[in-house]
């Protein structure tokens, strides 16, 4: 005989009887779920255009050879693009300290988002 033993077909089906009641038990003793309340309603962000202090305060100097636009915010300057009369405008950005300026082509910090093709019907 290949079968499986009798002893050893009534332990399993003991054990298996045993973790199913143990399953019910356990399912049945969970206490009911918290009552849920709704969340208060959550105010609008304050109009960042209507506050003069927030806005940056843009002053424009023409020469002979370049027009420089400054940016500054709470009287602290952000940057500066100079538009050479022939020629690609560029930016000076202060450094962390403010004492130096970084020059970049553009305000594009070069942070690109993947972003993939998954389906196209």
């Amino acid at each position: 005989m290949n079968g499986p033993r009798p002893d050893s077909l009534r332990r399993l089906v003991a054990v298996s009887l045993f973790a199913a009641a143990g399953l019910a038990l356990a399912q049945s003793a969970a206490p009911p779920p918290p009552k849920l309340e709704p969340l208060p309603e959550i105010p609008p962000p304050p109009d960042v255009a209507q506050d003069p202090d927030l806005a940056p305060q843009i002053t424009i100097r023409r020469t002979e050879e370049n027009t420089i636009e400054e940016a500054r915010v709470n009287g602290q300057l952000k940057w500066i693009k100079v538009t050479p009369r022939h020629g690609r405008p560029y930016f000076l950005i202060p450094d962390a300290g403010g004492t130096r300026y970084i020059r970049r082509d553009s305000l594009d910090y070069g942070l690109k988002v993947p972003m993939w093709l998954l389906f196209e019907f």
